[in-house]
């Protein structure tokens, strides 16, 4: 099925991750439709994927960004708009588990905050006059930490609540301008920040298998082209009469019935 995202400028923030990160994956799904990416992170690595498909003759930009930061969001948005005239879809990427629990600072949980969803309001902000002009559309990736809780995070499960929110809001507001807002809701997915964190338990290999174990479909995680493939679908013309809605990439994990569960011990 052709997407037709053919030469649609798409802003993915959080987009200079680790090779295999979703919004690296992201990215690269993006190019291959031939869309042109346009990658928002403060990481250097962004430059060089940018590079990378620039000498494949495929069209993109990386602006380095501090998106915590409003002034320099704004400045991105100013700088993609000078480049390409234009804005046609956003997907806010960006997300760290941070572990800023009840135990945390006030600095820490509000460093979440911004991190976490203050940066998607900037962003969908400032890109908002011209996603207005394109009648393009915002997909934010969200976590189910938002719906289940994990412990431990009351920053990072905030913040992703709060995504959800602004997804249904958004979808209010912008239907007057042909505008849709919809949410992607990850649950395990193994990233190399998930592979990272795996490697520093003692006992690793176990819990990675018991949480491969709780996924009710096929009992694993839910790879990053997956995740990416459906982003693609959402923010394309295919997706037109979707918005409002929260899109459950998962393998079951929230909402299937939990007897589908294998045995963890087998």
């Amino acid at each position: 099925m052709d997407l037709n995202l053919k030469g649609k400028i798409v802003v993915v923030s959080g987009s200079a991750g680790k090779v295999g990160s979703i919004g690296e994956t992201i990215i690269k799904r993006l190019a291959e439709e031939g869309a042109i990416p346009v990658l928002v992170d403060r990481n250097d690595r962004g430059s060089d994927y940018a590079q990378e498909l620039q000498k494949r003759d495929i069209d993109s930009l990386f602006v380095k960004t501090d998106v915590t930061d409003p002034v320099e969001i704004e400045n991105a948005v100013k700088k993609i708009v000078a480049k390409y005239g234009r804005i046609d879809a956003i997907i806010n990427n960006v997300g760290v588990n941070d572990g800023a629990g009840l135990d945390s600072s006030y600095e820490d949980f509000m460093n979440s905050l911004k991190l976490n969803v203050v940066s998607y309001f900037l962003l969908t902000k400032y890109a908002l006059p011209y996603l207005k002009e394109s009648k393009g559309n915002i997909l934010n990736i969200g976590s189910k930490v938002a719906l289940t809780g994990q412990g431990g995070t009351s920053g990072y499960a905030a913040a992703k609540g709060g995504v959800l929110g602004l997804t249904r809001e958004w979808a209010v507001d912008l239907i007057q301008f042909g505008i849709r807002s919809n949410a992607i809701i990850i649950a395990e997915s193994y990233t190399p920040a998930y592979e990272d964190w795996i490697k520093t338990l003692p006992d690793g290999d176990t819990v990675l298998k018991k949480i491969n174990k709780s996924i009710p479909f096929e009992s694993r995680m839910t790879k990053t082209e997956e995740i990416a493939d459906t982003c693609l679908f959402i923010i394309s013309n295919r997706s037109s009469h979707t918005t409002g809605q929260f899109v459950f990439v998962d393998g079951g994990y929230v909402h299937l019935d939990r007897a589908l569960i294998s045995d963890v011990s087998s």
